[in-house]
């Protein structure tokens, strides 16, 4: 139960879903987690609770498309625990839009989170990594960074942004001599709050969900946790030689 341990993470979107898995997982395994996310009940709540199994953790309110949010939470993760070595950019929206009748706000707002959100995380992670010695920064792409879905333009067109930023800023990263490495992590369909509710929004969530999950070779949908132990793999010592990388966590969707 020490895979991290003495190091200090950063999780966006650490209230529910992949992020609360992530936060709860690395904070077992023995890091620091700053638990960061825009929904404050919820994300007080996961920090309570890794509180009272005496881990160490703090909540930040932030919200990712913003630069002063950013500049904040590295600043309160440095004061509270002194040094920054793991960055989980996870925080992230989607909705349903095909090309022709996404509304450019509507590609702005889920580029403004998806995309915008983890360069800002990459960029003031790095200062505090580099005094820290090296780190390992972790964006949270998905199956749609890498093939297409006639449904979800905006959303391939992040998830595909972060992919591409993750392999520019490794390279500049190791090439800089700075020891922090960027990777990719894309998962399939994970059960999380964000997935429910766009199913739900389909008009026919049972069904919906079924074809979704039939697109899975392994039959069903994926796990928080199943993300999180990748995650915390990345973030561990293990993966030294793995840098500007993706980690595919999917049941098999991008084999077929």
């Amino acid at each position: 139960m020490s895979r991290v341990a003495g190091k200090v993470a950063i999780v966006t979107g650490g209230a529910m879903g992949i992020g609360q898995a992530c936060a709860e997982l690395l904070a077992a395994e023995g890091a620091a987690v700053a638990v960061t996310d825009r929904e404050t009940v919820e994300g007080a709540k996961v920090t309570e609770s890794l509180l009272a199994l005496k881990h160490r953790a703090v909540f930040i309110e932030h919200e990712v498309a913003s630069e002063d949010s950013w500049q904040n939470a590295v600043e309160v993760a440095l004061k509270t625990f002194g040094r920054l070595d793991i960055l989980v950019n996870n925080a992230g929206v989607g909705w349903f839009g095909d090309v022709e009748h996404t509304t450019l706000d509507d590609w702005h707002k889920l580029l403004s989170v998806n995309l915008d959100g983890v360069f800002l995380g990459i960029k003031h992670a790095i200062p505090a990594m580099r005094t820290a010695g090296g780190g390992s920064i972790i964006n949270i792409s998905s199956i749609e960074g890498l093939v297409g879905d006639p449904a979800l333009a905006a959303y391939n067109a992040s998830k595909g942004g972060v992919r591409l930023l993750t392999k520019s800023a490794a390279l500049y990263c190791a090439r800089a001599g700075t020891k922090i490495r960027v990777n990719s992590v894309h998962p399939g369909y994970i059960w999380t709050p964000m997935v429910r509710r766009a199913l739900e929004s389909s008009g026919n969530p049972d069904e919906m969900r079924r074809r979704i999950e039939g697109l899975h070779p392994v039959g069903h949908l994926g796990e928080p946790n199943d993300v999180a132990y990748g995650v915390l793999y990345l973030a561990s010592d293990e993966s030294v030689f793995v840098t500007g990388s993706e980690l595919v966590i999917d049941g098999g969707y991008t084999a077929q």
